[in-house]
């Protein structure tokens, strides 16, 4: 089967839950980046007032997010003029199945502060 005909209510909700699962997920990952980021700099403050002349390197990855992918899907969707639409495996698989080409890469980068993103990686 290369493509199936699907609601396009039905898929812009299954997406639209995607996106959703997805932001929270960004959004836990930039709070813990900011709190290992400020544990690191305060960690660089104190040997520089204790005296100690060491070089001073943060190189912490960024928190991935991929909100506009979902939105740019969303947004078509409600321009789409048909109640159904046909969709590829590989279109059912980012937007019904959340499995995008990223999505490892996202959860990867997120998962060194986010516990969500660990608990999905771990489930792939």
């Amino acid at each position: 089967m290369d493509y199936v005909t699907v609601d396009v209510a039905q898929l812009r909700d299954k997406i639209k839950e995607n996106r959703d699962k997805h932001r929270a997920i960004f959004e836990e990952a930039v709070e813990g980046y900011r709190k290992k980021a400020i544990e690191l700099l305060e960690e660089h403050i104190k040997n520089i007032k204790k005296g100690k002349v060491l070089r001073v390197d943060v190189a912490l990855p960024q928190p991935e997010d991929h909100t506009r992918d979902y939105d740019r899907i969303l947004a078509m969707l409600d321009m789409h003029s048909d109640s159904s639409i046909d969709i590829n495996e590989r279109d059912f698989a980012s937007y019904v199945l959340d499995d995008w080409s990223w999505k490892r890469q996202f959860l990867t980068t997120n998962s060194m502060y986010s516990a969500s993103a660990l608990d999905l990686l771990e489930e792939q």
